[in-house]
């Protein structure tokens, strides 16, 4: 399984998503009317999972607002990371 779909399995589990992850594209914005919805306790649950799964810190508010924006964006940071 690719780091893509595993976050995306990580964010329907965690999230208790209303969306199929088949349904989650990849660069599709997770936040606001165009994407996928998630609200700012989301954010919150979705830093915690991507630590607890993926071992990536996101100390910030401006690093988690540049990282949480899709997706692709979450598949990027970890792999910079060297954590994929």
């Amino acid at each position: 399984m690719n780091l893509r779909q595993r976050i995306k399995e990580v964010m329907a589990s965690e999230l208790m998503l209303e969306v199929g992850i088949d349904e989650i594209e990849d660069e599709a914005p997770l936040f606001g009317p165009n994407g996928i919805g998630l609200d700012s306790v989301d954010a919150l649950q979705l830093v915690v999972a991507i630590e607890k799964h993926f071992k990536l810190k996101i100390s910030d508010q401006e690093k988690a607002r540049e990282t949480l924006q899709s997706v692709e964006s979450i598949a990027k940071a970890i792999e910079e990371a060297g954590l994929a």
